[in-house]
């Protein structure tokens, strides 16, 4: 049997968690790769998969043999792009992820890097929650996080973040000014559901104040949350870059200014190899010399 194509076969069954996801990563069928595994399997004489109609789990062979794959697959890869200069070249598909949020932040970033490296084509996923690279195939994650946890992941900082109280002025005309962080408990407060913690802390010389959004209206878009501010739905607490043309043309007015919240951080995060792909390690490097910048153009005015 091919004994290599096996191995990655195996490898990407683990990674995708079922033999279906792994065939669609390889534009295999589903029976090609049950196949393989069981053609693996007899080669090796070990059962490396134990197989129920819900999961796959890996068996003690299973474990120690995926180690050991995943060694000499990362070697040949690396020698691979070596040759081919992969890691020299930036082209080809560089597939990056992106919490919804700073998408439209990321995009005139993508142009601008596509300027540079035309061989770089580029696929944008966004979505709410923070991917494992490996498990979903992507290249580049940015995320934001206080920090990472451990993992043999890389990650990069490439940016800080915060978010602001704002409300319509329709809405103070009729409601009145929050002057202190207590008195929002007065006020309707929209919830963006954008990270783990829901509650808005203030910092306060006596420890933090924490406010609960209210009920009144529920989004995980901040799109859509700077709109039904803006309708006057009542208070919200936004990332200082969605708030920002709100913020500049009057149709939301940024309350309680001595506070900023829910300060981040914005991680390029990517898997580790021995030789980097160079459409990986320049799209890394642009953000940390671009995104910082933008960033800082978007804060001047907080």
């Amino acid at each position: 049997m091919d004994l290599l194509n096996g191995m990655r076969v195996f490898a990407q069954v683990v990674d995708s968690g079922s033999f279906a996801s792994a065939a669609e990563v390889l534009a295999l069928s589903g029976a090609q790769v049950s196949r393989l595994i069981c053609d693996l399997e007899q080669h090796l004489q070990a059962r490396l998969l134990q197989r129920t109609t819900r999961r796959l789990r890996l068996t003690e062979s299973g474990e120690r043999f995926l180690l050991r794959c995943r060694g000499i697959l990362d070697d040949i890869n690396a020698a691979t792009a070596e040759a081919s200069g992969a890691h020299l070249n930036p082209r080809g598909c560089l597939r990056v992820h992106c919490m919804s949020g700073l998408g439209v932040l990321i995009t005139p970033l993508i142009a601008r890097y596509s300027e540079h490296y035309p061989d770089v084509s580029i696929a944008l996923t966004l979505s709410q929650h923070n991917p494992d690279p490996l498990e979903e195939g992507h290249d580049v994650v940015i995320c934001i996080a206080h920090a990472l946890p451990d993992s043999a992941l890389v990650s990069q900082t490439i940016g800080q973040l915060f978010s602001v109280t704002c409300a319509a002025p329709g809405y103070l005309a009729k409601h009145g000014v929050p002057e202190h962080p207590l008195e929002l408990l007065q006020h309707r407060r929209l919830h963006l559901r954008d990270f783990q913690e829901d509650e808005w802390l203030f910092p306060g010389e006596a420890g933090d104040i924490a406010i609960a959004p209210g009920t009144t209206f529920k989004t995980n878009v901040a799109d859509a949350m700077v709109k039904a501010t803006q309708e006057g739905m009542g208070i919200s607490l936004l990332p200082f870059f969605s708030a920002h043309a709100a913020l500049q043309d009057g149709s939301l007015v940024r309350l309680l200014p001595a506070y900023k919240l829910r300060e981040r951080r914005i991680f390029a995060v990517y898997p580790s190899r021995r030789f980097l792909d160079a459409k990986v390690r320049t799209w890394v490097e642009w953000l940390r010399e671009q995104l910082p910048v933008l960033l800082g153009d978007y804060a001047e005015d907080f």
